[in-house]
């Protein structure tokens, strides 16, 4: 999907508008639980490593990576790596 946005002339201006604009709608979007950590990485064209290291950069930190989003993360690799074997 692609979405059109119009801005003022005086954003226009800046050196990469569109780049701005899409990383505030992520950083937002992901404050406010919109994204996920996967979400927002992908939006942005990062890696999730990338991703925290983005966040780092601006002093957002108030969605760290959890030991939730650990455990999340090793149960997803647990059913992706019973699919593989299943398939063998």
């Amino acid at each position: 999907m692609e979405i059109t946005v119009k801005l003022p002339d005086d954003l226009a201006e800046h050196k990469n508008p569109a780049r701005e604009a899409l990383e505030a709608l992520v950083v937002e979007g992901y404050r406010s639980g919109a994204f996920s950590h996967y979400q927002a990485s992908q939006l942005l064209g990062l890696s999730r490593l990338a991703f925290d290291g983005f966040l780092k950069e601006r002093n957002i930190y108030e969605h760290s990576y959890s030991a939730d989003d650990l455990k999340q993360d090793e149960e997803t690799l647990r059913q992706l790596e019973s699919k593989s074997s299943s398939r063998r």
